[in-house]
């Protein structure tokens, strides 16, 4: 088999093991990965700004509006002026989104990340540059991205909903 076969069948994997943890992801929480990465950032600090959260998972402005959008008509967050600036909103977890955060797997970039930062220095760098040049390869070296392991447009609802 050629190394481009090779090459080609390993990124298969990784695209399907993605997909297939953002159908389990969606069908046991009912969230997109970006959703549920949207919840947890929430949850870690029980209030944030949108625009805070919107440069510590890496998308726009817009992109959060409409991730927090979502998880508000779903009651798993909720918006509150803020006391000390008006101007400012802050986004608090509901009890309802506790929930689903405690029943929901791993993100897909956590298993990831956990096992990455287990690898020697040398073995990172390598993949790193590894990847980074496949990027070059399919023309995507210039694509605007999240460290979110996701399929498709970062807003999207799971299966229509």
């Amino acid at each position: 088999m050629k190394r481009s076969d090779i090459a080609l069948i390993a990124l298969r994997r990784i695209l399907r093991a993605t997909e297939m943890h953002s159908r389990n992801l969606a069908k046991a929480s009912g969230l997109t990965t970006a959703q549920m990465l949207t919840l947890q950032a929430v949850g870690e600090t029980g209030r944030s700004t949108p625009k805070e959260m919107a440069a510590t998972l890496g998308v726009s402005q817009a992109t959060m509006t409409a991730l927090l959008d979502r998880l508000s008509e779903k009651g798993m967050i909720r918006r509150q002026r803020s006391e000390t600036d008006r101007r400012q909103t802050n986004i608090l977890l509901t009890d309802q989104g506790r929930e689903v955060l405690d029943r929901a797997p791993d993100p897909l970039q956590d298993q990831f990340t956990a096992q990455f930062d287990g690898l020697e220095d040398w073995e990172q760098a390598m993949i790193v540059a590894a990847l980074e040049r496949v990027a070059l390869l399919l023309n995507a070296k210039g694509l605007d991205a999240s460290p979110v392991l996701d399929l498709g447009d970062i807003r999207r609802s799971p299966a229509g909903h």
